[in-house]
């Protein structure tokens, strides 16, 4: 089964468009559970296990599991065990923001697809296709490709204007935003495996709204809804497709972290199930 299918398989069992982001700070996990043995291991499957009906997809953020060294990567691994041996039809996705050149990419290859079993991973684009080939090359795998990010300084460099002249191979495209190009790029070249799928914030739904334009029916990953403020009826309007899906729209702390009592898995519930009737409510 590709990716896409697996998507669109889970997206129509649950009726649901939420992918919960696991972004397991230590700091931040309950008291009663920190004192444990693998702690964010523990938080994660109560979390899986409190949701795991509500959502399409989980996106654990590498980042808080390679802080900790050896016991965070064993968190990570034993996470993704837990969700492909208990809920295997629930995607996973890996958010790492790889991408470099030659046998570096192996590594990352290996280490996301093989090592974790993730189904899908986020990429950067500044280096280029052939930085990414290996991620593309894995045809049953998705790669989202960083498009508008959801930071506030996105800007800076994504929507700075690119100008090519006539004679240039790629052709005239005066006025387009460099966000634009990465979405043009992705849906004429870089698709060729029909696993590609673009990450845009929900913090700047205009822009999702320009990019859903651009790749049509392709998935668009939709970080920064909750903490970061993303607004659920403009994001879902203007991110999913032509049927009303293809948007994995993710909530992180405002659901994992919603209660840092002994409750926090009910709580989490409550408000994964929550968002999930909010943007049913609007597709």
């Amino acid at each position: 089964m590709t990716f896409y299918q697996k998507l669109n398989a889970i997206v129509q069992k649950q009726n649901s468009l939420v992918c919960v982001g696991l972004d397991s700070d230590i700091q931040k996990i309950p008291k009663h559970i920190r004192v444990g043995e693998h702690p964010q291991t523990t938080f994660n499957k109560t979390i899986i296990d409190a949701t795991h009906d509500l959502v399409c997809a989980y996106k654990p953020n590498a980042a808080f599991y390679e802080a900790r060294g050896k016991a965070g990567i064993e968190a990570l691994k034993m996470t993704c065990d837990y969700l492909r041996e208990k809920y295997p039809e629930i995607v996973l996705i890996l958010d790492a923001k790889r991408a470099d050149i030659g046998s570096t990419n192996e590594g990352y290859v290996q280490f996301a697809f093989d090592y974790l079993g993730a189904d899908a991973i986020t990429l950067h684009p500044y280096l280029g296709k052939d930085a990414i080939l290996p991620f593309l090359e894995r045809k049953e795998k998705g790669s989202f490709i960083l498009c508008r990010t959801s930071n506030p300084g996105a800007g800076e460099l994504q929507d700075l204007t690119v100008v090519r002249s006539q004679s240039s191979e790629a052709g005239a495209l005066e006025g387009k935003s460099l966000y634009q190009i990465v979405a043009q790029n992705v849906v004429k070249d870089w698709n060729y495996n029909a696993n590609c799928g673009l990450v845009v914030g929900a913090t700047y739904p205009s822009e999702l709204e320009i990019v859903r334009r651009i790749v049509g029916d392709m998935p668009i990953l939709i970080p920064g809804i909750g903490a970061q403020g993303g607004d659920v009826e403009k994001t879902v309007k203007a991110g999913v497709d032509s049927q009303g899906k293809n948007a994995i729209i993710n909530a992180s702390r405002s659901i994992i972290f919603a209660s840092n009592g002994e409750d926090f898995a009910q709580i989490a519930r409550k408000e994964a199930m929550k968002l999930r009737d909010e943007i049913n409510k609007y597709r």
